[in-house]
């Protein structure tokens, strides 16, 4: 295997640092994938588009699985893939070279047995699990967070909006969800 060599400058452009890696460790990919289950592409715009927005912007795959796609051009806008809620909920993927995120709606969280396996399952459990909608019945279970949008999250948020018919007037500064643990 031949060695990578990777040249860094530091901010005041006194220094060059020089890097070398080996093909093998250079190949060593960890990537970040973001699993979002409800039940409507325009509740998933509506509650986390500007979130899903910022992580497909940072690298992270999106993936939305929902019963109902119409209006799936919307999640386009946002760069996440819209799948079928009805298929095998397990036919994502479990690569262990993942960092991932399950992002589920409450109201599908708590009205689909599938659902609520699919996220407790054993292999998951180091999956960052984050809800939205009515988190009351999970009690103490649940931190409220509040995320903060980028600008460009907000401009794309709106445009997906209008592609799911939802008029969207001044979208919000920040998204309202919920985190498991």
């Amino acid at each position: 295997m031949s060695p990578h060599t990777f040249h860094t400058i530091n901010r005041d452009d006194r220094k060059t640092h020089s890097v070398t890696r080996s093909r093998a460790y250079a190949s060593t990919v960890l990537w970040h994938e973001m699993t979002v289950v409800a039940s409507s592409v325009a509740d998933v715009v509506t509650s986390a588009g500007g979130w899903l927005y910022d992580r497909r912007m940072a690298g992270w795959q999106v993936n939305v699985l929902v019963s109902d796609r119409a209006g799936k051009r919307a999640l386009q806008i946002l760069g996440a893939d819209a799948l079928d809620l009805s298929g095998n909920l397990e036919a994502v993927s479990d690569d262990p070279d993942r960092a991932a995120t399950l992002v589920v709606a409450a109201d599908v969280y708590a009205a689909d047995a599938r659902v609520r396996r699919f996220v407790t399952t054993s292999d998951r459990s180091c999956a960052e699990v984050v809800l939205w909608g009515d988190t009351g019945r999970f009690g103490q279970n649940v931190s409220p967070v509040s995320y903060r949008l980028s600008a460009g999250a907000r401009a794309f948020k709106a445009q997906a909006l209008l592609a799911a018919g939802i008029p969207s007037g001044r979208v919000p500064a920040t998204e309202a969800l919920s985190v498991a643990g």
